[in-house]
């Protein structure tokens, strides 16, 4: 198996985006987003990348967990399947929450789902990930 990594203190394009991790556990992952005018698209509404993002995050990192939240084994996205369901119905924070559902050593599957802040699903996904060995 690779060897984990600590959990990066500059986060790239998930901190820039402005997304940050709510919750880890063994094949969990918690993800949240505070929407801005960043996040639109040209008529007012989340842009549908924005929720590939944070789904394809939320996913490949549940089957990440290394029995430390400060250490994590990476994967890379083999296949995600987004599937877009509803627009927000109240507030401007968005969670995810993915589930490793499956898979073996290095190879998982995982599911999940993007809520707004009354708890309407807004997109749902399956993937598969591949975890591998960090770059030096």
């Amino acid at each position: 198996m690779n060897d984990p990594i600590e959990t990066p203190r500059r986060p790239g394009f998930t901190g820039h985006i402005g997304m940050r991790r709510a919750g880890f556990a063994q094949d969990y992952a918690q993800f949240e987003l505070t929407l801005g005018p960043e996040h639109l698209n040209p008529l007012g509404i989340p842009h549908g990348g924005v929720y590939a993002t944070i789904l394809d995050t939320a996913l490949g990192s549940s089957g990440s967990w290394m029995g430390d939240p400060d250490r994590f084994l990476p994967s890379i996205t083999l296949n995600l399947n987004v599937s877009y369901l509803s627009q927000p119905k109240g507030g401007t924070r968005l969670t995810c929450e993915g589930r490793r559902v499956g898979g073996g050593r290095n190879i998982f599957f995982a599911e999940g789902e993007v809520r707004d802040e009354t708890g309407q699903i807004l997109a749902s996904a399956t993937g598969t990930f591949k975890l591998v060995k960090p770059r030096a």
